[in-house]
């Protein structure tokens, strides 16, 4: 005799599977924060309103927010690289994108795990961090 399974829960590795992805994003957006040079400062200000790497490439408290000078080319290529992996997100006004980011929710996540200075990473994962960002993909 054949049940009929209409009320079946969904199968318990979907949720495994979906879970896996989620730790995997956490666990690489963290590598990226801890690798590049933005200081947590300017996670902070993210959080308050939205820069341009033009914007922070000119300000004059630079330090405050990252480890060296950064050129607006080479905080574009970081900017893009957290957008990537998911840190931060394009601003968006009535006409469309803008240069502006912002923090997303994944983003505030992982900035919650430190309170004020983010802690650097250590060289064999700056490594491995370097070669996911610039490993060509097919």
């Amino acid at each position: 005799m054949v049940k009929d399974n209409v009320n079946r829960q969904p199968a318990p590795v979907l949720q495994f599977n979906e879970s896996i992805q989620e730790l995997r994003a956490l666990r690489r957006a963290r590598r990226a924060v801890r690798c590049l040079p933005f200081r947590g400062r300017f996670y902070s200000a993210l959080e308050h309103g939205a820069l341009s790497s033009n914007e922070l490439a000119n300000r004059a408290d630079w330090s405050e927010l990252s480890r060296h000078p950064l050129s607006a080319n080479s905080t574009e290529d970081h900017l893009i690289w957290l957008i990537q992996v998911g840190v931060l997100r394009r601003e968006v006004d009535g006409q469309g994108l803008t240069e502006r980011v912002r923090l997303t929710p994944l983003g505030r996540q992982v900035m919650s795990q430190w309170d004020g200075e983010i802690s650097r990473a250590s060289v064999p994962s700056r490594l491995l961090h370097w070669l996911v960002q610039h490993w060509p993909r097919l």
